[in-house]
């Protein structure tokens, strides 16, 4: 199995989430999400993938993203305008997005990637 691993390298959380990968014989395709964001079609075809709410593809833990006040904005944003603003910088997307064209994991929960990216 091959998959597209979104990640920013000095993440723990990524770190953790790439150890896995290896350890389980997975192959990826890493890409430094902060130098190579996805491109709002590619996110938006990630979030729909995903089946999660668009507001878990947002580092709401970020710096950036208190920066912004993303808070409360979001909350008025339509979903285009949300998309555009993730494509615009990769600190403001949680990390790391796993995906292997047809499943989207958000972020590292080992339970998850067990059942998800388990060969």
């Amino acid at each position: 199995m091959s998959v597209t691993f979104y990640h920013y390298p000095k993440c723990g959380t990524c770190r953790k989430a790439k150890k896995w990968l290896d350890e389980a014989g997975v192959d990826v395709n890493s890409i430094h999400i902060v130098e190579e964001p996805p491109s709002k079609k590619e996110l938006k075809e990630l979030y729909v993938k995903s089946g999660l709410e668009l507001k878990k593809f947002f580092n709401t833990s970020g710096q950036k993203y208190r920066e912004l006040g993303l808070k409360d904005k979001l909350k008025e944003m339509n979903e285009e305008d949300q998309l555009a603003l993730l494509a615009t910088d990769g600190m403001l997307i949680k990390r790391p997005i796993t995906t292997d064209g047809t499943r989207v994991t958000v972020g590292f929960k080992e339970a998850e990637f067990e059942q998800t990216w388990k060969s």
